[in-house]
């Protein structure tokens, strides 16, 4: 029996993405790391709006 050295796509570097067929892994993104970093205002807003529901939250519960 004949087995290839390499069974999966490497590039995919996760088992999962490995299993999944080139044209579905066509679209990835391809950024650099700084501009995955960068904050926006959505995150802020998410944020905040998180941060003050959880404090309304906990001063019911203490209160």
């Amino acid at each position: 029996m004949r087995r290839n050295l390499v069974l999966t796509d490497e590039r995919a570097r996760h088992p999962f993405r490995a299993v999944l067929p080139a044209h579905v892994r066509s679209n990835e993104y391809e950024a650099p790391a700084e501009v995955l970093w960068k904050l926006t205002r959505e995150d802020m807003r998410g944020f905040a709006t998180a941060y003050f529901a959880t404090f309304a939250a906990a001063l019911v519960f203490f209160s």
